[in-house]
């Protein structure tokens, strides 16, 4: 899936941090190291079809390495 995030990013949440996110050490060998979190937030996405919608977005995001791997979990519309 083809996923565009179309707006601002709100209502972020930390969801897991350190050893607390189960895939911590792929996301090290991948990226590096760093004070991994796991977060969520809302935004409006674009689908592949050309479709907007509002999304509960997941990801990963590092001090220096930046934000990583987004994932649609649920539409909120």
């Amino acid at each position: 899936m083809n996923l565009k995030i179309v707006s601002e990013i709100t209502d972020i949440e930390i969801i897991a941090r350190g050893r607390g996110i189960r895939e911590i050490f792929r996301l090290r060998r991948t990226y590096g190291p760093g004070n991994w979190r796991k977060m969520k937030g809302l935004a409006r996405v674009q689908l592949s079809t050309g479709r907007i919608r509002l999304a509960e977005i997941h990801w990963y995001e590092a001090q220096g390495v930046g934000k990583r791997e987004f994932k649609r979990k649920r539409y909120l519309d």
